[in-house]
């Protein structure tokens, strides 16, 4: 038999680093409602699965409630023993008088008692025992409740099951005594933002003897049971590849940009509203997708439909693309989606063999995740992970204002290895679009402002404005004798 029992919840084991030690006693705690009983239900279905008896003592919830829980997932509860403890008028029922007791009519030690005699009776290799609430409130004492867990523990351990057992909060969420017996201990919390829906995650507090990822993990509970993200651990990844230069979709793009973008690397497009920071992104997207390589783009801020309509405007087919298998287009409800589900995505897809990324934008990410200095670390970890991969990725930021000073919701410019600026600026009475290179850090990259262009045929970039100055406040500048022949002729 294994060392480890899997919990059979996705992204659980890889938190805890394989599972649960067999033969041990864990905790599982967390308010009514973050998901104990399914989580439970499923680490005896993996068991059952494997082979295993496993068994569910229910003190608070009764055997129907259960199996409308495990319907609800589409589970069958075939092959697990349910032992209950049922209210008193339950026992009106002469068919379950001989089987179903009512807790709070025992005495603390007899109830323990029939908890052994059920556990002999099937000689489980799983148990969960729902919930400790009830044995708290028989023991009426710390001290009592104390030996009551050591007594549960020490009876468990002898037939080597693996234990479960799951505490729900509601009694002196200060009384720690569970923690210091148990093997290790599980935490779910759920939160509830200003705006969209809760927000579940869970953190390991202890585990004896064993490595596990730290920290808090988002998870969520669908049809099918409860899933776990975990968090992403940049350091952990890696491959070798080469850090080639990407060609660029136009040779004025590839004098911008000193040659082309470094395989691997991360780019961020700022600029205000409709400079074109999406179409840029798709242009150099398609490109990618024209060399043979597969692409993923993430929109926060704009319908799915809207996207591809307004692509088609100037030439790039999103629905071919998507058709042939290179490109994947995914609509994100900031609203509903956590940080680590995206992250956890985005690392499924580069693991299916996509080598570019494109988010758009960082301030919708930003709404998934309101504490700014929390956004800037999971973006750190997320741009270290696609770069250690090979992953060229692509951001946008939209900036707050149209011309002049411009602002940014979050500053994540250092974070990236290129920084393309967008910006407005008014000459001949137009207002017209300026692009930079504000910062490249594998190459050298040309340091002129270019006017450009968004027709039919893409984004078109004109020569370098030598012979202004000021564009980047909007208001420019211009050498008189110059003008003529820096401007871009003017379009419809």
């Amino acid at each position: 038999m294994k060392e480890q029992a899997s919990l059979g919840v996705s992204g659980l084991d890889d938190v805890l680093n394989g599972g649960l030690m067999r033969g041990c006693l864990f905790l599982l705690e967390g308010s009514p409602g973050t998901g104990k009983t399914t989580l439970g239900l499923q680490f005896l279905l993996a068991g059952r699965d494997a082979g295993e008896r496993v068994l569910y003592i229910t003190m608070s919830e009764t055997e129907s409630e259960l199996r409308g829980t495990a319907a609800s997932h589409g589970w069958s509860l075939d092959g697990v023993t349910i032992f209950e403890l049922v209210p008193p008028e339950n026992l009106l029922d002469e068919a379950q008088q001989q089987s179903l007791l009512y807790s709070s009519d025992l005495e603390l030690g007899e109830t323990t008692s029939r908890i052994f005699q059920a556990f002999e009776q099937i000689n489980p290799d799983r148990v969960v025992l729902d919930s400790l609430a009830e044995i708290r409130l028989l023991a009426q004492g710390s001290l009592r409740y104390r030996r009551q867990v050591l007594s549960l523990k020490h009876y468990f351990a002898r037939s080597h099951a693996t234990v479960l057992m799951l505490d729900d909060l509601t009694s002196d969420t200060t009384d720690k005594t569970v923690h210091s017996v148990a093997h290790g201990v599980l935490r779910l919390e759920e939160l509830s933002p200003d705006y969209g829906a809760e927000r579940r995650r869970l953190r390991v507090l202890k585990y004896r003897g064993r490595h596990f990822r730290g920290g808090y993990h988002d998870f969520v509970i669908r049809r099918g049971g409860v899933q776990v993200f975990p968090r992403l651990v940049s350091g952990e990844h890696g491959e070798d590849f080469v850090r080639d230069l990407l060609p660029c979709p136009s040779p004025q793009f590839s004098a911008l940009l000193g040659g082309g973008i470094e395989r691997g690397s991360s780019v961020l497009v700022l600029g205000p509203a409709g400079t074109g920071k999406s179409l840029l992104v798709l242009t150099f997207v398609a490109s990618a997708v024209a060399r043979g390589e597969r692409a993923a783009i993430f929109i926060f801020d704009e319908e799915r439909a809207l996207f591809v309509q307004r692509a088609l405007g100037v030439g790039l087919d999103v629905e071919s693309m998507v058709d042939s298998g290179k490109l994947v287009v995914e609509q994100i409800d900031a609203a509903q989606m956590t940080p680590g589900e995206f992250s956890a995505r985005v690392r499924q897809l580069v693991e299916e063999g996509v080598r570019t990324v494109a988010i758009d934008s960082l301030n919708g990410y930003q709404a998934a995740m309101p504490e700014e200095q929390a956004l800037v670390l999971h973006i750190h970890e997320l741009l270290q992970f696609l770069n250690r991969r090979g992953v060229t990725t692509y951001l946008t930021v939209a900036q707050h204002g149209l011309v002049g000073d411009m602002r940014s919701p979050v500053d994540v410019t250092y974070l990236a290895d290129t920084v393309i600026l967008l910006r407005y600026f008014e000459a001949r009475g137009r207002v017209r679009r300026a692009i930079s290179v504000v910062k490249k850090r594998a190459s050298a990259h040309e340091d002129t402002i270019r006017e450009y262009r968004i027709g039919a045929g893409g984004i078109l970039l004109g020569e370098p404005l030598i012979h202004f100055q000021g564009v980047l406040r909007g208001v420019p500048s211009i050498a008189p004798s110059d003008a003529e022949n820096r401007l871009m002729p003017d379009g419809p």
